[in-house]
């Protein structure tokens, strides 16, 4: 039996940095930056859901169904994890941030060994120096453990899966793959090493 992988792509941030742009659609190399990541992506998984929390028009464009927080108020991206793991019906569900646009191409296969080497409930990934909380694997019965800890007042993603039967997933060979393009001038430096 194969298992069924979706991810969703967090795009539901206010992009503060990025001087409010919403980040997911400001341009990288020709092209919106949600783009990339859905590229590094699509080979990986089943379905891909796109959480925003504005512009869900142009997100759409994209082709894949758009979902809103279910909690208003921009609660960061537990509320987005939290929003998609009720609209799944896969096995596991992936999360991965709309502004990394290197994500490792063997993301989910290394993730879902990791889980079920330790025999965990979810991986996180970790670039060999620093766990990447917002890169998760995870089984979508976690949901009700997730809106618990964001009813409780707790935003914090790494504080939630400390809680977890959790596994890390090393990808200590890639230590780009997770670079966050969070301002103007981290995007030019991009376009300036990625031609």
């Amino acid at each position: 039996m194969s298992l069924q992988i979706d991810a969703v792509i967090l795009a539901g941030g206010m992009a503060r940095r990025m001087g409010g742009d919403d980040k997911g659609l400001v341009e990288l190399n020709g092209q919106a930056m949600i783009k990339h990541t859905i590229d590094r992506i699509k080979p990986q998984v089943k379905e891909i859901l796109i959480n925003a929390n504005r512009n869900q028009t142009r997100y759409a464009e994209f082709g894949f169904r758009v979902i809103s927080d279910e909690h208003s108020g921009f609660l960061g991206p537990l509320a987005g994890m939290l929003t998609a793991l009720g609209h799944t019906k896969a096995d596991y569900l992936l999360t991965v941030p709309c502004d990394s646009p290197q994500l490792p191409t063997d993301l989910v296969e290394r993730m879902l060994n990791a889980i079920e080497t330790k025999g965990a409930d979810m991986a996180v990934a970790s670039d060999g120096e620093r766990e990447q909380p917002v890169v998760l694997l995870m089984k979508p019965s976690l949901r009700d453990s997730m809106e618990a800890f964001l009813k409780a007042g707790d935003r914090k993603i790494f504080l939630w899966y400390a809680e977890q039967n959790y596994a890390v997933a090393t990808f200590a060979d890639q230590p780009n793959a997770f670079m966050n393009i969070n301002t103007p001038e981290e995007k030019q430096q991009f376009a300036l090493d990625n031609p």
